[in-house]
């Protein structure tokens, strides 16, 4: 029962992220929805382990969080197999063109709806 609400929440996380992407950039890529997804199983985790932590600090770790899994993801797509799915050069302090603390920043805010639908999704399981 586990795997599968792990790969539910893997699917809906992907889903929800490609919805938000082609919102904000009017477009999304194959390997955006299995970022995204492996972004919200790791934070439901993170979540389920850190319930009374409180939401800046929650926050904080989500952005910490989101943005090594971006950097791993970036650095296999974009630099080593040269998808150029993603580009923040022109980005201030950007690290090798695939992170950048103003995503970073957006990624925080981002976590503030994930973490309250994870706390709905929890108290629903519950």
């Amino acid at each position: 029962m586990r795997i599968i609400k792990n790969i539910v929440l893997f699917i809906t996380g992907g889903i929800a992220y490609g919805f938000i992407e082609v919102l904000w950039r009017g477009k999304t890529h194959l390997s955006m929805l299995v970022l995204g997804g492996g972004c919200f199983a790791v934070l439901w985790d993170f979540y389920r382990r850190h319930k009374r932590m409180k939401l800046f600090c929650k926050c904080l770790c989500g952005s910490a969080i989101i943005t090594a899994l971006e950097f791993l993801c970036g650095c296999i797509v974009n630099l080593r197999l040269k998808m150029n799915v993603w580009d923040y050069y022109n980005c201030k302090l950007n690290v090798k063109g695939q992170i950048c603390p103003l995503y970073s920043l957006l990624w925080g805010l981002l976590c503030i709806p994930v973490f309250g639908f994870c706390k709905a999704l929890q108290r629903k399981n519950d």
